[in-house]
C-alpha cells in the first residue's frame, strides 16, 4: 500500500500531492493496528510467484516481524503527519520525486521485516539503501551532501556484501535460501561463528556500530529532517531486527558465550564513543546523529547480555535483557524521531543548525520547545518518561549477571555495567547542553526574533511522538505483554508473568529485588510541586515580588554573547576524553589586530582507519589505470590470459 501511495504521488497533480503524506499517515496507522493484531497469531508463510526461476519470494509475519512492523507504523505515523506540512513549500517536481522515494523507503523497510527468504530479504535491503540514498541527497546540488550520500552508499553496500556471504554460509550448499531451510541447516561451530561475524558486520554497517559509524554523522545532517527521523528512528532498527533474526532464529542453538561477550564489548565501546562525540558537537543534527550511535551501542549491549544468559540457559534473565532491548528500540524510535523533527522545525524557522547562533526559542516556538522537552527528558533517561524504563530494565539484568557460571564474565560485568551507567549519564549531560542552548537563555542572533512556531501538521506529528514517549513511560505494564510474544519466540521465556502481576508496578523478576511505579513517581513529583507552590503562596500571603534576574553585577551591559557557548559547555568532556579526539586548534597571536581562536574536532577513527584506506585505494586504482593504453591488441591479450587462467582453475 505504501508503494501504491508513492506511485500515485509521482504522477499526481499538486492538490493530490497535498494528501499524500496524510494518506501515508493513515497507512502507517493501519500497519500499527495490523501488527498489534498479528502478535500471538498462528504463523503462516506466503509464497509469491515472483523472483528468479526456482527462487520465489516468501513472506512471513511472526511475532518478531510484527513487533518491528509495529515500531515502523508508530514512528512513521508521526513523521508522515509532520511531513505533510514540512514539505509543502517544496517545488512540484522535487516533491513528486521525493514522495515516490519516501514511500518506497517505507515499503522496503516493511518488506525487510516480512521477508522469509534470503533472496527477498536482500532485494528489500538494497531497495531500502537506494531509496534512502536518494532521500539523503535531496539537495544534491551541494557538494557536501553528495559526498555524504556517497559515503553512506559505500558503507551500505559493504554491509550488503557481508550479508550476502552470511546467507551463503547459512544455506550450507543446499541451494535453498528460504528461512525455513536455513533454520534446519546444521553448521559446524566454525561456520556458525563466521556467519554470526558476517551478520554483525553487515547489520553493524547499517546500524552505525564502531568502526562502521562514519556514514551516520555525515548522512543525518545532509538529509531533510523527516528523513533523518525515519533513518535514525526506524531504519537503524532494521539492522537490530536482522541481527536478532539471524542470531536467535536462524542460528538457534548455536550460540557460544564468545558471541555475547563480543557483542557486549562492541556495544559498550560504541555507546561511549557516540556519547563522547555528541558532547562536543556544535551542529544540532550531528549531535543527534552521534547520540543515535550511542543508543545503538546500548541496544547491542542488550543483545550481548541476552546471548550470554541464553547460552547458559538462564532464559528468564535472557527474556529480561531482551525485553529491555526491544523496549529501548521502541523508545528510541519515538524520542529520536521527535528530536529530529523538532530540530527540523528550528531549522525551518531560523535557517540555523549551529548551536552558537540559537537561543531563547522557547518564547518564539513554544509548541516545538515543550514537545522537544519531552523528547529531551526521555532520551536523557529521566523518570517517569520512556527512556528510563528500558535503561532501568537493562541495569536490572546486569544486577543478575553473577548468576553466570563463567568466572571471567562475572568478574567483568561490574566494569561493563559501570561503563553503561557512564554512557547514560553523559547522554543526560549532552541533552542539557542541546536543549538549554537552543531553547533557553537569550537569542544569540537578532534574526531569531522572526522565528515562528510549527504549523498544524507539524504540531500533529510532534504531538503524536511526544504522546508516545509519555505512554511508554507511564504504562510499561501494558507494553511488556506485547514484548512477551517476542521474548517467548526468541528465547523461550516471557517476562510479563512477573512484570505485570500488579498493573501499578513494574517488577522485572521478583518484588523483593526491585520494582518501579511510574504513576506513583509522577504523583510524588506533582505533589511536591503543588505543595511547594502552595507553601510559597501561603508564606508570602499571595504577594508577588519582581526583581531583575541575576546579571553578574553588570545590569547595564549584559549581552547574549555573555552566555555559555556550546563549545564552552563541552570543555569538561573535551578535557577528560581529549585522547579520543583529533583536535586542530588555531591559537590567537598577540601581534594580530583581531585575534581569533578556532578549534576543529574530527573523528580520530576516520583519520587512523579510513584515510589510509582511501589513499591505498587511490594508489591501487591509479596502478590499474596504467593497464588501459587504448590499444585493442593489448585488451585481446588480457582477455586471452583471463580465459587461460579460468581454464586452468576449472581443470
Amino acid at each position: 500500500m505504501l508503494g501504491v501511495v508513492g506511485a500515485i504521488a509521482g504522477k499526481s497533480t499538486s492538490w493530490i500531492q497535498r494528501l499524500v503524506f496524510p494518506s501515508s499517515a493513515l497507512t502507517s496507522l493501519l500497519l500499527l493496528v495490523i501488527s498489534l493484531l498479528a502478535l500471538s497469531q498462528p504463523v503462516d508463510t506466503l509464497v509469491l510467484p515472483l523472483g528468479l526461476p526456482g527462487l520465489p519470494f516468501h513472506l512471513r509475519l511472526d511475532d518478531l516481524s510484527a513487533f518491528f512492523l509495529l515500531l515502523l507504523g508508530a514512528a512513521s505515523l508521526g513523521v508522515s503527519l509532520y511531513s505533510a506540512g514540512y514539505f509543502r513549500a517544496m517545488e512540484n517536481a522535487t516533491r513528486r520525486l521525493f514522495c515516490l522515494e519516501y514511500h518506497l523507503f517505507l515499503a522496503s523497510m516493511a518488506l525487510v521485516m516480512l521477508a522469509d527468504d534470503a533472496y527477498l530479504f536482500l532485494v528489500a535491503w538494497e531497495s531500502m539503501a537506494l531509496s534512502s540514498y536518494f532521500l539523503v541527497t535531496t539537495d544534491h546540488k551541494i557538494p557536501d551532501i553528495r559526498r555524504a550520500g556517497f559515503i553512506y552508499l559505500l558503507i551500505a553496500h559493504l554491509g550488503a556484501l557481508a550479508l550476502l556471504l552470511c546467507f551463503g554460509i547459512l544455506q550450507g550448499g543446499h541451494g535453498d535460501y528460504a528461512f525455513a531451510a536455513l533454520r534446519n541447516a546444521h553448521l559446524s561451530s566454525f561456520w556458525a561463528t563466521t556467519a554470526f561475524l558476517l551478520a554483525l558486520f553487515g547489520f553493524g554497517a547499517k546500524a552505525g556500530l564502531l568502526p562502521l559509524h562514519v556514514w551516520l554523522p555525515e548522512a543525518h545532517p545532509a538529509a531533510p529532517s523527516p528523513v533523518s527521523a525515519l533513518m535514525s528512528g526506524v531504519m537503524l532498527k532494521t539492522a537490530i531486527y536482522g541481527l536478532l533474526r539471524i542470531t536467535f532464529d536462524l542460528l538457534r542453538g548455536q550460540q557460544p558465550w564468545e558471541w555475547g561477550a563480543l557483542a557486549l564489548g562492541l556495544g559498550l565501546l560504541t555507546a561511549l564513543f557516540g556519547v563522547a562525540y555528541a558532547a562536543v558537537q556544535s551542529d544540532m543534527k550531528r549531535l543527534l546523529a552521534y547520540s543515535s550511535i550511542e543508543n545503538i551501542g546500548i541496544l547491542l549491549v542488550g543483545i550481548g547480555l541476552t546471548l550470554l544468559f541464553h547460552t547458559y540457559r538462564l532464559n528468564l534473565l535472557a527474556a529480561l535483557s531482551l525485553a529491555a532491548t526491544l523496549y529501548h528500540s521502541l523508545n528510541h524510535a519515538f524520542f529520536k524521531s521527535l528530536l529530529f523533527l523538532g530540530v527540523g522545525s528550528v531549522l525551518h524557522a531560523t535557517g540555523e543548525r549551529n548551536l552558537g547562533k540559537l537561543g531563547g526559542l522557547i518564547h518564539r516556538m513554544p509548541w516545538v520547545a515543550w514537545t522537544v522537552l519531552i523528547g529531551t527528558l526521555a532520551i536523557a533517561g529521566l523518570p517517569p518518561l520512556n527512556g528510563f524504563i528500558s535503561e532501568w530494565l537493562l541495569l536490572q539484568a546486569f544486577l543478575f549477571s553473577p548468576r553466570l557460571p563463567h568466572p571471567y564474565l562475572v568478574m567483568m560485568m561490574p566494569v561493563a555495567s559501570a561503563a553503561l551507567v557512564l554512557a547514560v549519564a553523559l547522554a543526560a549531560y549532552v541533552m542539557v547542553k542541546f536543549y538549554g542552548i537552543v531553547f533557553l537563555g537569550q537569542p544569540r542572533e537578532t534574526k531569531l526574533a522572526q522565528a515562528r512556531d510549527a504549523g498544524i501538521w507539524e504540531r500533529l506529528g510532534l504531538g503524536w511522538l511526544a504522546a508516545g514517549c509519555l505512554f511508554l513511560g507511564l504504562a510499561p505494564a501494558l507494553v511488556i505483554p506485547i514484548l512477551d510474544y517476542v521474548t517467548r519466540f526468541l528465547v523461550g521465556d516471557a517476562l510479563g508473568s512477573m512484570a505485570t502481576h500488579n498493573w501499578l508496578f513494574l517488577t522485572p523478576v521478583l518484588p523483593e529485588r526491585a520494582s518501579y511505579s511510574p504513576l506513583f513517581f509522577l504523583g510524588v513529583i506533582a505533589s511536591v510541586v503543588a505543595l511547594t507552590f502552595f507553601a510559597v503562596r501561603r508564606m508570602y500571603h499571595g504577594r508577588l515580588r519582581y526583581s531583575d534576574p541575576w546579571d553578574c553585577g553588570y545590569p547595564e551591559t549584559i549581552q547574549p554573547r555573555m552566555q555559555d557557548t556550546a563549545e564552552g559547555f563541552s570543555q569538561p568532556i573535551l578535557r577528560i576524553f581529549e585522547p579520543f579526539f583529533h583536535i586542530e586548534r588555531e591559537q590567537p597571536d598577540a601581534s594580530t589586530p583581531r585575534p581569533r581562536y578556532r578549534e576543529k574536532i574530527e573523528d580520530r577513527l576516520w583519520r587512523l582507519l579510513y584515510r589510509p584506506l582511501i589513499r591505498f585505494t587511490d594508489r591501487l586504482s591509479g596502478g590499474i589505470t596504467r593497464l588501459q593504453h587504448g590499444r585493442i591488441h593489448l585488451y585481446l591479450l588480457y582477455s586471452f590470459l583471463t580465459l587461460l587462467a579460468l581454464l586452468i582453475f576449472v581443470r
